[in-house]
């Protein structure tokens, strides 16, 4: 079997809902950060390109369910490049870039553009569609911009609380403080800021009338003092707050991956090689922890161990969450986990952070010389990814 490997990783700056990106198409944004891909990896012929793979959360409007086919049309790629998207929640484009990498072991593909996007503020309202024409009742609009709806009656009523529900759920079964996650922020948005200022985040690319250099949630002002004023968001007398949570946010990630063929098409050396991935799931109303073990079995599938890790991306949905993940790696260096910041100072739009995190990490492991790293989130409804890379 052939290896997969990353050739190379973009994405554009995050930007918050109903921020700078707001009026921006997700295919549109899709499509820039796709023809960016293709810029830094010096225009490969187009016609090369086996298949686009994005994720998406939501699908239901400017997207157009198929928004990889709609942006690699968009981008100007040839009608003959195919296009699929798919579907894992918070974990849509880690799931992407899984099944290039699936594919080029196979043999299936030589050179496959994974990733994924979203626009949380364009998300559309849903009216479900009545069983007769002309009801005389009122009818009820559902956002999809995030969390659940139009559940299923039959579904089991403790798995479907919120996701902030959740999360303070799993602060109190860890025993996480409300200091300990708001000292959890305060640190995403201090390295996230330091990474921008000592110019580590090379895989930022410029979205096209857009006057944005940096994601928009990181805080350069904020302290424990103001994090600490802010109400718990959830529970009355809860723990997590606006302040210790990713942010709704809009964006879009790519990666450009094939196996050797592809390397010497593109005439360079890989970022990183992905060395193995793994899921695992759990009761839906604890969601946030479900990276633990999915971590665990993808280094069992790499033959490594912990203490062959040199960094750590896990997504940052909530400071709780991650905190309960992190303290269920013992043998972890804490310290190696999100070293330039995380989604709750950079933002987490559902569908483009699991490339996020995953080229995050490729580019960290190319600067560092070399070592394994671990990229790996959590997923809405009880499921988390994980995917190994070597450099």
């Amino acid at each position: 079997m052939s290896e997969a490997y990353i050739y190379e990783a973009v994405r554009t700056p995050f930007g918050r809902f109903g921020g700078a990106l707001a009026g921006v198409r997700p295919d549109d944004l899709a499509a820039g950060a796709l023809r960016a891909l293709l810029e830094r990896a010096g225009n490969p012929d187009p016609a090369a390109i086996d298949d686009v793979i994005l994720g998406l959360a939501n699908g239901a409007g400017e997207d157009n369910r198929n928004v990889a086919r709609m942006a690699a049309l968009l981008a100007g790629l040839p009608t003959s490049v195919t296009g699929a998207t798919v579907n894992r929640l918070c974990g849509s484009s880690l799931e992407a870039a899984i099944q290039a990498s699936r594919a080029i072991r196979a043999g299936d593909a030589s050179l496959v553009i994974a990733g994924g996007v979203e626009s949380m503020t364009r998300a559309p309202w849903v009216l479900p569609k009545n069983a007769r024409a002309f009801p005389a009742g009122d009818a009820t609009l559902y956002s999809t911009t995030l969390g659940w709806r139009l559940v299923n009656p039959l579904m089991a009523p403790e798995w479907t609380i919120s996701l902030g529900a959740s999360a303070e759920k799993l602060a109190s079964i860890h025993a996480v403080s409300r200091e300990d996650q708001d000292a959890f922020a305060l640190r995403s948005h201090v390295l996230a800021a330091r990474a921008y200022d000592e110019g580590v985040m090379r895989e930022v690319v410029p979205v096209a009338g857009v006057a944005l250099e940096r994601d928009e949630g990181i805080r350069t002002d904020t302290s424990l003092e103001k994090l600490a004023t802010l109400a718990p968001a959830f529970a009355q007398d809860g723990t997590v707050t606006a302040g210790n949570s990713s942010p709704l946010s809009d964006g879009a990630s790519m990666l450009l991956m094939g196996d050797e063929t592809a390397g010497r098409m593109l005439g360079r050396d890989p970022l990183a090689r992905v060395a193995a991935s793994a899921a695992h799931g759990v009761d839906p109303d604890v969601f946030g922890i479900a990276p633990v073990e999915a971590a665990n079995r993808a280094l069992a599938r790499a033959g490594i161990g912990w203490d062959r890790i040199v960094a750590v991306e896990l997504n940052e949905a909530f400071a709780s969450q991650s905190l309960a993940c992190v303290r269920g790696w013992p043998e972890l260096d804490p310290a190696l986990v999100n070293a330039r910041g995380g989604a709750i100072a950079i933002g987490h739009p559902l569908g483009a952070s699991g490339g996020r995190v995953l080229g995050r990490l490729a580019h960290e492991l190319h600067t560092r010389g070399g070592g394994f790293g671990l990229a790996t989130l959590c997923i809405g409804v009880g499921q988390g990814l994980a995917v190994i890379l070597e450099a």
